[in-house]
């Protein structure tokens, strides 16, 4: 017999990284997951991935406090900041694009090839049939944080 679905919930988790601080914590704790169970599975699965990469996760629970989760390819726009090579800085680490984006001025520069290698990695999180559909998708990704495409 099928366990009964109660809800999902959507979290972004810095992979590796897991704890029961907030916004973990307290987002799986009201809904009666155990938060460390979570916090170890989570760890053991994402441990191949770059530490600290955003990762978005997918948590569906059940009736009987159980749970299941998929997790996700980082997002584009971390992925082309990364390949652009920019540098976290600010409160929160994190790597900025252009202050204006597509008024002159650009934050850094990707190439063709990184901007496909990219499209591959996000396939199979994208609503794309093929590569360069894919790669249309991770172009205007780029444009709207302010990162130029060469070649």
């Amino acid at each position: 017999m099928a366990k009964k679905v109660v809800g999902s919930l959507k979290l972004q988790v810095k992979a590796g990284q897991a704890n029961p601080s907030p916004p973990i914590g307290p987002a799986l704790g009201q809904r009666g997951i155990n938060i460390m169970e979570f916090c170890k599975a989570f760890n053991a699965r994402t441990q191949e991935l770059e530490p600290g990469a955003p990762t978005p996760t997918v948590i569906t629970y059940y009736a009987d406090k159980s749970f299941t989760f998929e997790t996700k390819t980082p997002p584009a726009a971390f992925l082309l900041k990364k390949a652009a090579g920019l540098k976290p800085q600010g409160k929160r680490n994190r790597a900025k694009g252009a202050e204006k984006p597509g008024r002159g001025g650009s934050a850094g520069s990707v190439t063709v090839a990184q901007v496909r290698e990219i499209a591959e990695t996000k396939m199979k999180d994208l609503s794309a049939t093929d590569v360069e559909s894919a790669m249309q998708i991770i172009l205007g990704s780029a444009k709207s944080i302010g990162i130029e495409v060469k070649g």
